[in-house]
């Protein structure tokens, strides 16, 4: 089973039988990073974040895993400030 998500130049292909539920996915196309998971209803959930200082640190992640804790942290920072 490989990724469930595959950007190529005409956009992103989900396979979301290989998705397992409540587990984030990520991506980075159009320069954007994309979000999507399945709930536990098998309802697909996508996000596109814009936010650049998101999508240059996403260019430059190995795995997924660095991707969501980029994700949190700029979460957690963000919510300080408020």
């Amino acid at each position: 089973m490989g990724y469930p998500l595959i950007p190529d130049e005409k956009g992103i292909k989900i396979i979301a039988e290989e998705m397992e539920p409540e587990k984030m996915y990520y991506c980075y196309h159009n320069k954007k990073v994309m979000l999507v998971y399945k709930d536990e209803q098998q309802f697909l959930n996508c996000y596109e974040i814009e936010e650049q200082e998101i999508v240059d640190a996403v260019k430059e992640c190995k795995n997924p895993d660095e991707i969501e804790k980029i994700i949190e942290d700029y979460l957690s920072k963000t919510s300080s400030i408020k």
